[in-house]
């Protein structure tokens, strides 16, 4: 096997905006100029025989959650032929759930209030105000990416029982849970390579959106958190994402305190354009995390 020969999984669907093709174009450069045999491939191909690989790194699949099956069944091959993924195998599995949601809220974080709604079950929409002590809710499926199939429902405002939503339970497992008024203020995005902090974005909605993604017109600014938050946010990554090359935090400040929304094991954008030196770090995390 040729030395240190590496796979980045990167896709390039149509609608893809510009920083995140800048970004897997120059993480792929960087990991050449680091010495790696470094080439672009899709996980989805058939022909790739990933044993002649080192390593295999997750950048964007952004199409996984379409395709779960599949996605998990590549995955469990790589494992059973010995190949190492980042980030890990078990680690990706886990989070490609909403679900694991409720494994941390267990361990004592603060995460954003959270109803599940499980598939094939009969779910009454309207309690969910009351259960959840609010007038406004956002729902997304608990395997899902860049906003797909994800509802805002307002008390008074919505037939729920001719919802779409009722459409879509039999076939998938939904999420519930309040609109924050605190992402008008910003989602906050905490980038950690190899378990160690590396930089902050805080990315804003445009006026009357909650959708904080740039393709819907969010901006996205550098930003610094507060000591204590990058605490609890380091304390949460070396909880759940040991071994992890790339993790980033998501979530809003309640009263100054950082409340989950996300952890984005699987292909979360790094926002490298907003720190240079986040390439080094990267590069230094591999070094550290690789077997």
């Amino acid at each position: 096997m040729p030395d240190k020969k590496l796979a980045l999984i990167c896709e390039d669907p149509a609608n893809l905006f510009d920083m995140a093709k800048t970004e897997d174009r120059r993480l792929l450069e960087t990991l050449q100029a680091a010495g790696w045999d470094a080439e672009k491939k899709d996980w989805k191909d058939s022909q790739t025989d990933w044993t002649s690989y080192e390593l295999v790194i997750l950048k964007s699949p952004y199409d996984y959650h379409n395709r779960l099956d599949e996605f998990r069944a590549w995955l469990h091959k790589l494992a059973a032929a010995g190949v190492q993924l980042l980030n890990p195998v078990e680690t990706v599995l886990w989070n490609a759930d909403k679900h694991y949601l409720q494994e941390i809220a267990a361990a004592g974080f603060d995460i954003i209030p959270s109803v599940f709604l499980e598939k094939d079950t009969v779910t009454d929409l309207a309690s969910l105000f009351e259960r959840l002590g609010t007038d406004k809710i956002i729902v997304k499926p608990c395997v899902s990416g860049g906003s797909k199939n994800t509802f805002t429902l307002v008390r008074g405002e919505t037939v729920l029982e001719e919802h779409p939503l009722q459409q879509l339970l039999p076939k998938e497992a939904f999420i519930a849970q309040p609109f924050m008024r605190e992402i008008q203020e910003g989602e906050w995005s905490m980038l950690f390579f190899g378990g160690a902090y590396s930089h902050t974005i805080v990315k804003k909605p445009k006026a009357g959106d909650f959708r904080v993604q740039p393709q819907y017109g969010a901006t996205i600014h550098s930003a610094t958190p507060d000591s204590a938050v990058i605490e609890k946010a380091t304390a949460l990554v070396r909880r759940f994402a040991g071994g992890a090359l790339y993790t980033r935090v998501d979530g809003v400040l309640v009263d100054g305190k950082l409340a989950l929304m996300e952890l984005e094991l699987i292909e979360p954008l790094l926002y490298t354009v907003f720190d240079e030196q986040s390439f080094e770090r990267y590069i230094e995390a591999l070094d550290k995390v690789k077997k």
